[in-house]
């Protein structure tokens, strides 16, 4: 997933992701009152895997909308939100990113439904990958 892979990269989740796992097993075994005590090491070590991390997603695109000169909405365009993000918005881009992600062949053949479809799956992706994507942008 080359494509979306840099979508995620720009909002600081891929970072986030990777960074995340190395702190949390580091936490348990350098936490020296759980060392000691192996009740609590227990206790602490089931607790620590369930956070999950969230990356303010909507915070970084209002903030990046805010500051650039053209009016971009992210909230309903794919071309948009590519351009908040500096990645390449060409119909070719977005039709690499659509057969990436999978994007039904009827679609393709029409791109206003493929802007559509691709736009509702990004998002989708990106807030199965721990962003903040308000629901009814999902719905």
């Amino acid at each position: 997933m080359a494509f979306f892979s840099t979508i995620l990269e720009k909002l600081g989740i891929r970072k986030q992701t990777n960074g995340n796992a190395a702190p949390q097993s580091t936490a348990t075994s350098a936490n020296p009152s759980t060392s000691s005590n192996p009740s609590a090491s227990g206790a602490s070590t089931q607790t620590a895997p369930s956070v999950v991390p969230v990356t303010d997603v909507v915070a970084q695109l209002e903030q990046r909308a805010a500051a650039n000169p053209q009016k971009l909405n992210w909230r309903t365009s794919i071309v948009d939100l590519l351009k908040l993000l500096d990645i390449d918005s060409s119909f070719s881009a977005r039709k690499e990113l659509a057969i990436e992600l999978g994007c039904p062949p009827e679609l393709m053949e029409d791109s206003a439904k493929m802007n559509m479809w691709l736009h509702k799956t990004v998002l989708a992706r990106i807030a199965s990958n721990g962003g903040n994507i308000p629901k009814e942008l999902l719905d």
